[in-house]
């Protein structure tokens, strides 16, 4: 049976640890609120804005941008969003997961590649010597919209100049702080689907008026929707991340708390077992005296 003393030391080890996560906890929630406040507010916004670029594309046709060109996918780019810090459950495993899976899919063509953000993800792949073209620090909420333009940019850029054929994001979308959604999502090329099905055959007949013009409008839209695509799924991943690290921290809260009262109930048990040694020891010290 393990001393006195280190059942006392195991118990100040498990409250301090306990005092760290409940503050983790504290904190994250705080700090999910704003996330999911920002989220909620980007998706409206991002969803209005594929729809209007559903409903061109869907009249201008799939050649009408360079970015919807469609290649055979043979490199193959992902854009995966992690975080830099851990003690956030399977928040970053589940990215690993999907990746794992889209290459067993048969997704992942002759060259995979990786755009990376967040330093779990970095070393992550550093470690499988796996083909980072580049990699970024995790995004905070107030970060996120100057990243997304960085991001838009290197993808466009890589597109373009064809070092990748396809270019797909993989991030955690956020549904509530107890659950979350890891998503697979083609941004390049820009997939040419209609805004909805029932649209299609007055889309071919009936055509928009653009001012200024067609092409403009199109040049515009195009990178502003790849643009607001990698925006919310860094917003996603930003309050998937406080959500899944609220969750983790009050399960080892609530851990911590049951082994607190184990312990606890052990070092009684020891306290009560010496004593009674104790006074065993000294009744029969008092016997031998009176023989």
């Amino acid at each position: 049976m393990p001393s006195l003393k280190s059942i006392r030391t195991r118990i100040s080890s498990v409250k301090s640890t306990q005092k760290i996560t409940r503050a983790m906890k504290l904190v994250s929630a705080a700090r999910l609120r704003r996330a999911q406040d920002a989220i909620v507010a980007a998706r409206p916004y991002a969803k209005a804005l594929g729809a209007a670029v559903a409903e061109i594309v869907a009249r201008a046709g799939a050649d009408s941008h360079p970015l919807m060109f469609t290649r055979p996918p043979e490199r193959v780019a992902l854009l995966t969003i992690t975080s830099d810090r851990g003690l956030a459950g399977g928040f970053n495993a589940n990215v690993f997961r999907s990746v794992v899976r889209f290459q067993t899919e048969g997704r992942a063509g002759k060259d995979l590649s990786f755009f990376v953000v967040g330093r779990k993800g970095r070393d992550y792949y550093r470690r499988r010597s796996a083909a980072i073209r580049n990699d970024w620090a995790s995004p905070t909420g107030e970060t996120a919209a100057v990243l997304a333009k960085e991001l838009a940019h290197t993808a466009v850029q890589a597109f373009e100049n064809g070092a990748v054929d396809a270019v797909y994001l993989v991030f955690n979308e956020f549904k509530s702080a107890i659950q979350q959604r890891t998503v697979v999502e083609q941004i390049l090329p820009v997939p040419a689907t209609t805004a909805s099905a029932g649209s299609g055959e007055a889309g071919g007949q009936i055509d928009f008026v653009y001012e200024p013009g067609r092409d403009e409008v199109i040049n515009t839209l195009i990178p502003l929707f790849i643009e607001s695509q990698i925006y919310r799924a860094l917003l996603e991943s930003v309050a998937s991340e406080f959500g899944a690290r609220m969750t983790a921290m009050e399960s080892a809260t609530t851990n911590a708390r049951e082994m607190i009262g184990s312990l606890t109930l052990q070092y009684n048990r020891a306290r009560q077992a010496a004593i009674t040694k104790e006074l065993m020891e000294i009744v029969g010290g008092a016997e031998a005296l009176k023989g």
